[in-house]
């Protein structure tokens, strides 16, 4: 047996606690709990006071509350003075939050605007979106691509590309510029080039 009491061992004064990575003393044990308990106390008070700050500068002391949505900034100072002292005005202030996340919560996301790309200094095919790299097989033998990206929502990226072993230089490069303006037409519409057009223009 690992753990147990044999009357030749000294278990009054050291014993094991069989933990994940080996077997800690009793000392090292009861440390790595208060550790533990420390760290979920402070998780806990981290979650309650999520949104609300603390502010002691100059004249000024009391909570703040702040919270976002599509970009504003919407916040509330409690002052202790005015609140009839710390606690109150903490509390206060934590009441305000709940009552502010509620109706933030009520306002429909606004939807992201997408940037329209219209030169890339990196780019050297001509084609945004279009670059020719080298790939390598599974058994490591490198081979030349067009390859073609693109964002179909806003943070999503894919990409797909074409070989010029296969294709040929011309019909790579051609179809690789092909996939990229049907997507680009999937995404922004059958105007995309135009509107490009007219913004490069001006």
């Amino acid at each position: 047996m690992l753990l147990g009491n044999s009357p030749n061992s000294n278990t009054s004064h050291f014993s094991l606690c069989l933990t994940r990575t080996g077997f800690l003393g009793r000392g090292e044990a009861q440390r790595s709990t208060q550790t533990n308990d420390r760290d979920q106390s402070n998780m806990a008070r981290s979650k309650a006071n999520k949104g609300i700050s603390r502010i002691d500068s100059g004249s000024t002391h009391g909570w703040f509350v702040r919270g976002y949505r599509n970009g504003k900034t919407y916040s509330k100072l409690f002052s202790d003075k005015k609140s009839g002292g710390k606690g109150k005005a903490r509390a206060l202030a934590k009441a305000y939050r709940e009552e502010l996340n509620a109706e933030l919560e009520q306002i429909p996301k606004a939807q992201r605007v997408r940037r329209i790309v219209l030169s890339d200094s990196r780019n050297k095919t001509g084609e945004l979106g279009v670059s020719r790299i080298t790939k390598r097989s599974t058994a490591g033998k490198p081979y030349e691509v067009f390859s073609v990206s693109w964002r179909p929502e806003p943070g999503i990226q894919k990409c797909t590309s074409f070989s010029i072993n296969k294709y040929g230089e011309k019909k790579a490069f051609k179809l690789a510029v092909d996939h990229r303006r049907k997507m680009m037409r999937e995404i922004h519409g059958d105007g995309h080039f135009k509107k490009l057009a007219a913004m490069k223009r001006d």
